[in-house]
Formats: C-alpha cells, sequence, structure tokens
C-alpha cells in the first residue's frame, strides 16, 4: 500500500476544514484535532449569520499586514474566485449582494454543512473535545509530537496550527495556539480586539444609546487623522458602535495599548458638500429665524444628537433662533460635521469578530510553511494578517486553509500555480464581474 503523509491539523475552523480538506484531495492521511464537541462554531455566526463568504470588490487595501506583497502572492494562488469554485465543488450554491458573496440559502449553516460533508467524503480523522496543549519537533526524529489535556500522545509528519483567536470566545480562551506557535520559537506579536466596538467616556454618551444614522467618522489619535470611514454609525449606552467603527478600532486597539490619545470625529452629514450645506445652512437661519431652536432643527437629524448640540451650544430648545443670532446657530452646523468623540477603550474581546496580531508573518514563507521549523504550518487568524469588515477575514481563512494544505501535503506553490485550475496570476477582474455567479 503507498504509505500517505501523515498531517495533523489543529483548530477546526474555518481554516482548518479547508487545511485539512485540501491536505486529504491531495493524497494525505489527515486528522483534525477540535478542542469543541462540533467544528466551525465561529462560522455560523458571521455576517449575521449569513455568512459573507468573501468579496468580489477584493483589494490588498482591505488587510492590515507586515508584508502586503506576499501576502498578495498567496492571494494570486487562491483568490476569491478560486474560494467560489472551491465551494461550488462541494454542492454549495453562492451568491452576490453590493459585491458580497453567501451562500445562496443566506444561511450560515449551510457553509458549515457542506464543509463537515467534504470532511466526511475525503475521510477526514475527525478528534473532538480534544485540546492539543504541547507539540515538539524532536531532533533527529522527524516527526511532530503532540500532547493533549487527556494526557495522549500523537505523531505525525506535518503539521498545520490553524486555531484562530481569542476574538468572540470567553475570557482567556483561544490562545493555546499562540502557545503552540512559541514552543516552536515562534515570535508572536500583541494581540489586540479588531473588527469591535469603541468605549467612550463623553458625558452625552448614554443620552445618543440607541441613535442610528449614516455618518462619516475619522479617527484621530494623538489630534492626526489617520482614518475614515462612512456608513451607519450605532450610539450605545458605552459608545458607539456599526459598521465604519469596526473598520477603525484596530488602529484605535493598538494606539489605546501604547497609551495614545484616541478620538473620533463624527460627520452627521456625510453626503453633503462643505459648498452647499454652508449655503442651505443660511438658507434655513433667514427663512425659520421666528422659531425655536428645536423646531428649527426638526426635520434635520436625529431628535436626540440635535439635543446634545443644543446643550453644547449652550442654547435652550425653546429659545428663539433669531434671539440666539446666526453665528450661534452656525456653530451647531459646524458641529454637525465634526462631532469630538473621545475614545476611552474598546470592547472586551468576547465582544470582537476578529483579532489583531499573531504569528510573525515575516516567519512564514509563501506557502506558510515555518522558516523555523519544516514542515510545520499555519493557517487563518492565528497568523499576524486581518483584514475589514466584507468578508475580508473569512477570505484569508479560505486562501490560506488552502495553501498550507495543500504545501503540507507535498505540492508546492509552483505545482499548484502550474496544475491548478485556479488563477496563478490572479483573475482579470473587468472579465470575471462579468460572469454569473
Amino acid at each position: 500500500m503507498e504509505n500517505k503523509m501523515k498531517i495533523a491539523v489543529v483548530g477546526a475552523g474555518a481554516s482548518g476544514m479547508i487545511a485539512a480538506i485540501t491536505a486529504a484531495k491531495h493524497g494525505a492521511e489527515v486528522t483534525l484535532f477540535e478542542k469543541n464537541e462540533r467544528v466551525g462554531k465561529k462560522i455560523l455566526s458571521t455576517g449575521n449569520g449569513k455568512c459573507n463568504l468573501g468579496n468580489l470588490e477584493f483589494s490588498m487595501d482591505q488587510y492590515y499586514c507586515e508584508d502586503k506583497e506576499k501576502l498578495q502572492k498567496m492571494f494570486r494562488v487562491f483568490s476569491n474566485w478560486d474560494a467560489v469554485t472551491f465551494f461550488e465543488n462541494m454542492g454549495l450554491m453562492v451568491k452576490e449582494k453590493n459585491g458580497y458573496l453567501y451562500p445562496y440559502s443566506e444561511q450560515a449553516s449551510s457553509v458549515l454543512d457542506v464543509l463537515r460533508m467534504e470532511l466526511d467524503r475525503e475521510q477526514v480523522k475527525l478528534v473532538t473535545e480534544t485540546e492539543i496543549l504541547s507539540a515538539e519537533y524532536p531532533e533527529g526524529e522527524s516527526v511532530f509530537v503532540l500532547k493533549d489535556a487527556k494526557g495522549n500522545s500523537h505523531t505525525f509528519e506535518k503539521l498545520i496550527i490553524a486555531c484562530g483567536s481569542p476574538a468572540s470566545l470567553k475570557k482567556g480562551e483561544g490562545m493555546s495556539g499562540y502557545e503552540l506557535a512559541r514552543q516552536f520559537g515562534h515570535n508572536v506579536k500583541d494581540v489586540v480586539a479588531g473588527l469591535v466596538q469603541l468605549k467612550s467616556d463623553e458625558p452625552f454618551i448614554k443620552a445618543l444609546s440607541g441613535v442610528r444614522c449614516q455618518a462619516g467618522i475619522s479617527l484621530l489619535i494623538n489630534g492626526e487623522k489617520v482614518d475614515e470611514e462612512k456608513g451607519e454609525l450605532q450610539f450605545t449606552d458605552y459608545g458607539i458602535s456599526g459598521i465604519p467603527v469596526f473598520q477603525v478600532s484596530r488602529q484605535a486597539s493598538y494606539a489605546l495599548k501604547e497609551g495614545k490619545d484616541v478620538s473620533v470625529l463624527v460627520d452627521f452629514y456625510p453626503d453633503q458638500e462643505d459648498k452647499a450645506f454652508t449655503y442651505m445652512s443660511r438658507l434655513r437661519y433667514d427663512v425659520l429665524s421666528d422659531k425655536t431652536v428645536e423646531n428649527y432643527l426638526t426635520g434635520t437629524l436625529h431628535k436626540k444628537i440635535n439635543m446634545v448640540l443644543l446643550k453644547q451650544a449652550g442654547l435652550k430648545p425653546d429659545g428663539k433662533v433669531q434671539e440666539a443670532g446666526y453665528q450661534k446657530i452656525g456653530e451647531i452646523a459646524k458641529k454637525s460635521r465634526a462631532f469630538p468623540i473621545h475614545i476611552s477603550g474598546v470592547n472586551s474581546m468576547e465582544n470582537a469578530q476578529v483579532c489583531a496580531g499573531g504569528v510573525d508573518f515575516g516567519q512564514i514563507n509563501t506557502e506558510l510553511e515555518s522558516e523555523v521549523v519544516r514542515g510545520l504550518y499555519f493557517a487563518g487568524e492565528i497568523v499576524d494578517v486581518d483584514g475589514k469588515c466584507g468578508g475580508y477575514n473569512l477570505q484569508w481563512a479560505w486562501s490560506s486553509g488552502y495553501i498550507a494544505g495543500r504545501n503540507a501535503a507535498g505540492s508546492s506553490t509552483r505545482e499548484m500555480a502550474e496544475n491548478d485550475h485556479y488563477w496563478p496570476d490572479g483573475p482579470d477582474l473587468d472579465a470575471a464581474r462579468g460572469m454569473e455567479i
């Protein structure tokens, strides 16, 4: 009988399952370890339960990584379109909505179901309720020795660590993968919450709780603008939330960890040009100057926002616009375009969608093999690569899982590019956008 490469995959999340399936497809004997009772728990909560698989509007600008050139080479091996093909070959129907890719059923459980069926079809040995606590590569033995929490030892020729991160888990959970990496001599960059809500100590925050509005936000670190986003902003009783907040939260997390001053400027009229807005503000004043200040603002922003703006301007709701004067009314208009919110912290790791930081990307080659220990591979969120909202983090899971699994089974990235049907140099996106999903 042909001797198959014996590979262990630690962590049965998105990247771990793809790595296990891919390694098995390419001739390896694969054992997939998962500490929980069931696999793919996090997948069920992605995309608000719909599972945002990826995004047709793929861009390297959506990723944080120390070496984007190296990262881009990986995405050329397994792109967003390759992920669609991969899942369709497993039986999943995929559809597109405004560039976002979803299972046709719009149920994350559909994605998990096809992955589980594929694990079974490829005869991957699934070992659940088993946490791997330590791993070593004894000198001269050419094998990896894994030890689990039950005291059992397991021996394999190759090892893929895809344990994920502590994001969305209970406090203290999700750190085992980083510890395994350290045991092999890898550097682990500080892990912080990414795609998470921001906390504020401003006195008006509770008064705005529950408000949702379209807004533009600018992230300021030590008074300098470092990023800006636009979308639905949500106020909570502790701070701010919503996709634009998630998109800048990674940078806020690191800045706060370093003791820097962090704040957000909110533009409540993100689609209004400055000149047109100034003109309309003057026109409103001329036409509505006989009204109370509260009535003057009626029909503009959410009432709770208007009340906060009035209070900060030192005006009473029942005061007359004419008595307040155009300069004072103008201050409210200006404030509504640059409303400052001091950020005092980020929400807990339990509320984060992903983590920033992880295994040093510089210690991993383009085949996702360790530069420290040969035969050791990494995939998914455990690596210091993370993306913005919109399916980009799951795309990294699929891509890294595929590459790690294929290479661990014995095929190099060069062979993948030469032999697979996947686009080695990236797809023609203009042509690809015309394809029917």
